[in-house]
């Protein structure tokens, strides 16, 4: 298949809060008040949290159906551990990013805990976004006027 590109834009419309245009749709950014912001959205990290959840959900699907397993319904948590320091400006060794994400299932099926352990091992291997968490993704910046 050939590769597929993605792109979003957006502009600030105060120092905390991006509006996004992704397709056709507008995806606000904000941060809590708390770290400076005016909770018009969630925060950026939260929208990681949000992306691997909507693609665990599609792929898990798509896992399903390929293994013909009746997927009825899917239920999850997610939650990760961040040092909010080096963001903050704050000397510190830690990481800027996650520490770890967990992440919580409730598959609604009939499927068994083998089946369901393939199934779940098959959703890490082919979800995109799980791999650029778990994966080194060359990030490039650039600066234009």
């Amino acid at each position: 298949m050939p590769v597929m590109k993605f792109s979003v834009s957006g502009k600030c419309e105060n120092p905390t809060k991006l509006v996004v245009n992704a397709g056709k749709f507008k995806i606000v950014i904000d941060e809590p008040p708390n770290l400076g912001g005016t909770d018009q959205g969630p925060n950026p990290v939260e929208y990681v949290l949000a992306a691997l959840g909507g693609c665990i959900n599609v792929v898990g699907h798509l896992v399903a159906k390929d293994m013909g397993i009746e997927l009825k319904g899917l239920e999850m948590t997610i939650e990760g551990d961040l040092d909010p320091s080096k963001f903050m400006g704050k000397p510190t060794n830690e990481r800027t990013g996650y520490k770890e994400i967990r992440v919580n299932l409730k598959p609604v099926t009939n499927a068994d805990n083998a089946t369901l352990e393939k199934w779940i091992k098959a959703v890490e291997e082919r979800c995109p976004v799980s791999d650029n968490l778990r994966n080194p993704t060359p990030v490039k910046i650039n600066i234009s006027k």
